[in-house]
């Protein structure tokens, strides 16, 4: 009786341990490299299953090559994905529920999608939190911003982005010149994002 308890034990454990497996597998990883290094990103696919799909489709399709971070302030964040390097907007015609009621906090290190006033509204772009922003957490007073990834390697080129340089500069979109505020003067440009596991 005892050794049948044992096994059994031994299956439920082993069991767990494959389940964990299994459910951490299924977060993807991707790399964003950039002009100035590499930031590597674990995607919480089983906590923002629409945001992850999302920024994936992106992904796929080659979206983010030579794109910018075009909003950078330090001690807070670092925003890209939505302009090229003329600073001319790039607009990928679709937009993703808001998911920010999933428990992930905007802590240091996460990655969020940015999005206007509509809380639905978040399309490509995304911001790396440099520090913890509790304030852009869910709340049931306000909408917040979904966190949908951490950085699990890179922090340092994430921190050197945010102490950059920055000033005004005047973009474009399919409606004419956009003002923008706390653009690098050095640009600073994800030249690329891909898929380092599905």
């Amino acid at each position: 009786m005892r050794h049948l308890k044992q096994t059994l034990l031994s299956l439920f454990s082993a069991a767990l341990l494959i389940g964990g497996s299994a459910a951490q597998a299924e977060n993807p990883i991707v790399k964003l490299e950039t002009n100035v290094g590499d930031v590597t990103v674990l995607l919480y696919a089983d906590k923002s299953p629409k945001t992850v799909e999302n920024f994936l489709a992106h992904v796929d399709e080659g979206f983010y090559k030579n794109t910018i971070f075009h909003r950078v302030i330090d001690n807070f964040m670092v925003q890209g994905g939505g302009f090229d390097v003329d600073l001319k907007q790039r607009e990928s015609g679709r937009t993703v529920v808001n998911e920010s009621k999933n428990r992930l906090h905007n802590d240091r290190g996460t990655l969020a999608m940015a999005r206007t006033s509509d809380p639905d509204s978040a399309g490509s772009q995304f911001f790396i939190n440099q520090r913890n922003n509790p304030r852009l957490d869910w709340t049931p007073f306000k909408p917040g911003y979904t966190v949908f990834g951490e950085v699990i390697s890179g922090m340092r080129v994430v921190d050197f982005m945010a102490s950059t340089p920055t000033g005004s500069a005047v973009g474009s979109t399919d409606k004419g010149k956009m003002p923008l505020q706390d653009v690098p003067l050095d640009p600073i440009v994800l030249l690329r994002v891909t898929r380092i596991s599905p």
